[in-house]
């Protein structure tokens, strides 16, 4: 379904209700926003500046903030939104529209909040072979550095303990994509790279982050979460992500929860770091995916942090992971 047809079966099933008159004016106010739409409920009529999206994800909840700020009223309108991050949308009062008819709306006297209507799948294309869990590897390495998309297969390949029939693959999904230009016959340069580094991100969160979990575990001891910079780490093999990396690159948040990514056997984790089994526990523990350490402070690089924290969605993470990428990240993407 594409931006039109979002809008389209999202305000023909809004009007289904009987209660709300709603059109699409189909005016973008500005370079920012996709356009207008004015719903009428009640003898009054709002009309609201939108960005449309086919399917909401925790990352575009700094950019939604921001749009709703400085061109209030707005509204996201999305092909489909799921439940944690529509409560999120609520608690920071962005009006949302769905392509099912379900919105919520808080502008002064007027409140609209339904939630009944079944949601509308989403037919994904066929999948690109730069964002499977082999290409998310890849391409991770050059998020980190782009000249590596000039080094030979034979070394991407080694780089990234991928097969060189899959580095391909991975260049075809990119140049596809638009990602990926060449200069001249031998040389390529990135293109975009902070749309880029957005879709590696949901990637990697939907389709490698879940294949690399070794499992959740609780401290024996529970003071050791509190003090869990005291905890001596393998150099090279175990490294903070998520909440503490962003506290170790920020000083900013308190982590509630600690993430590590590793290559030690689960037996060797649970003697060397005091952990036992809990699906309820604290501590999560991934594979380390990526080959060479270039990490500091124990901690994974300022891209996976920012990546591990901007999707969680909540408004502390949401900061700390503005902050490393204003600090590490913003001058390459």
């Amino acid at each position: 379904m594409n931006d039109q047809g979002i809008v389209q079966h999202a305000l023909t099933n809004l009007q289904k209700t009987g209660e709300i008159e709603a059109k699409w004016l189909d005016n973008a106010p500005n370079k920012d926003l996709d356009g207008t739409i004015a719903l009428t409920l009640n003898d009054r009529t709002i009309k609201l500046g939108i960005e449309i999206k086919k399917e909401l994800r925790n990352i575009h909840l700094t950019k939604l903030e921001a749009l709703a700020k400085e061109y209030h009223p707005f509204m996201v309108v999305a092909q489909r939104i799921f439940p944690k991050i529509k409560q999120e949308l609520r608690n920071r009062n962005i009006a949302y529209l769905e392509a099912n008819g379900n919105i919520y709306l808080h502008e002064k006297e007027t409140f609209l909040w339904l939630d009944a209507n079944e949601p509308i799948a989403i037919k994904h294309k066929t999948t690109n072979r730069a964002f499977t869990k082999t290409g998310l590897k890849v391409v991770y390495e050059f998020l980190l550095d782009g000249t590596w998309i000039n080094n030979t297969y034979r070394e991407i390949a080694d780089k990234t303990d991928t097969g060189i029939g899959n580095i391909t693959n991975i260049f075809n999904g990119l140049k596809n994509d638009g990602f990926l230009i060449p200069l001249n016959k031998d040389t390529y340069i990135l293109e975009d790279n902070e749309k880029l580094l957005e879709k590696w991100i949901m990637a990697y969160e939907k389709k490698l982050k879940p294949n690399l979990a070794i499992g959740t575990y609780r401290f024996v001891d529970n003071d050791t979460f509190l003090n869990w910079k005291d905890i001596k780490l393998k150099q090279g093999q175990t490294f903070w992500g998520g909440e503490p990396a962003g506290d170790i690159y920020t000083n900013y948040l308190r982590p509630e929860e600690l993430t590590l990514y590793t290559t030690e056997p689960r037996n060797e984790l649970m003697k060397n770091y005091r952990l036992v089994p809990d699906e309820g526990g604290n501590v999560k523990i991934y594979e380390k995916f990526w080959k060479d350490n270039t990490e500091e402070k124990n901690a994974v690089h300022p891209l996976l942090a920012y990546a591990d924290l901007i999707m969680k969605g909540d408004r502390r993470c949401t900061e700390t992971a503005e902050k490393i990428y204003n600090e590490y990240l913003q001058d390459k993407f």
